[in-house]
């Protein structure tokens, strides 16, 4: 995970997403649900 997070800091978002796609249409569906879970979960877990 602290891979995905140093590669989106350290890419351009567009080089970043255009991989994602590249890689798959369900790849990259999989990784939009996941990174969504996680801010929700951060959010949730800083507002406690």
């Amino acid at each position: 995970m602290m891979l995905l997070v140093l590669l989106a800091f350290t890419m351009s978002s567009c080089e970043v997403i255009g991989d994602i796609f590249k890689a798959g249409m369900w790849t990259a569906l999989v990784i939009i649900v996941l990174i969504v879970l996680l801010i929700t979960w951060l959010f949730r877990k800083f507002r406690r």
